[in-house]
């Protein structure tokens, strides 16, 4: 049983948590060539490709982690995105050592929103979301 203060609360985090993969994807759509570019110095292979694909799965699982649809497997799919993204673009130990503070910190900072998403997977929307008011229907 859950109570108002768990619903209120676990409502804010799922909106924060999805608010900062929607700003990040639509950025991304805003600045797709740079986006690209980024994506191409780190060598993976069809750049173009990963950038559409990071936009999908950042926009998308942002909007279902707002919403409350579909929120546990959004929460795992953008654990694992970021988890991801921690270890190719934030890879602190082979950084030159100007830049080792701050990918380190963006490392860890992506490892704690990877967790707290595997705590809205292991717990869920809540029952303000879409998916509580389609159960009750």
């Amino acid at each position: 049983m859950s109570t108002p203060t768990q619903n209120i609360t676990v409502l804010a985090g799922r909106i924060l948590l999805g608010l900062l993969f929607l700003v990040s994807g639509f950025g991304k759509i805003a600045g797709f060539d740079g986006t690209v570019g980024y994506i191409s110095a780190q060598h993976l292979p069809l750049p173009a490709l990963a950038a559409v694909l990071t936009i999908v799965v950042e926009v998308g699982g942002g909007i279902a982690l707002v919403s409350g649809l579909w929120t546990r497997q959004a929460a795992l799919a953008l654990a694992g995105f970021t988890l991801l993204t921690a270890f190719i673009f934030h890879a602190f130990w082979s950084a030159p050592d100007a830049a080792t503070t701050m990918q380190q910190i963006q490392f860890l900072k992506n490892l704690s929103i990877a967790g707290g998403l595997f705590v809205l997977a292991a717990f869920g929307p809540g029952r303000i979301s879409l998916a509580a008011r389609r159960a009750a229907a």
